[in-house]
């Protein structure tokens, strides 16, 4: 039985040619999955040029408050006993809210 010469050649000239399409797979599948988890946890602000501040978990014990400042991002934890980029030591005094027309009230504990 004669083998066709246009598939073996093929085979011949690139026997990686397989590998290079799973690789071309998994990156479209990773910028997928990158893109479903901005989405799904509400980050897009952090890809934006805007300043802002997130905090997660707010009055926990692990809270974390997130600044972003021109094109530095900043991660604050109140539970640490340094910051680590001011080496400088703090404890949470109290509790400031802001009402519906832009006043701010601070509560001490």
């Amino acid at each position: 039985m004669k083998e066709n010469p246009i598939l073996r050649a093929d085979e011949e000239d690139n026997p990686l040619g397989m590998l290079t399409n799973l690789f071309d797979v998994a990156m479209v599948f990773a910028v997928a999955l990158m893109v479903a988890l901005v989405s799904h946890f509400n980050m897009s602000e952090i890809f934006s040029n805007e300043d802002f501040t997130i905090v997660k978990n707010p009055g926990a014990e692990n809270m974390e408050i997130i600044t972003k400042e021109g094109g530095k991002i900043r991660k604050y934890t109140p539970a640490d006993n340094t910051s680590s980029d001011q080496g400088s030591k703090g404890k949470r005094i109290g509790a400031a809210y802001q009402l519906e027309n832009g006043e701010i009230i601070y509560i001490p504990e």
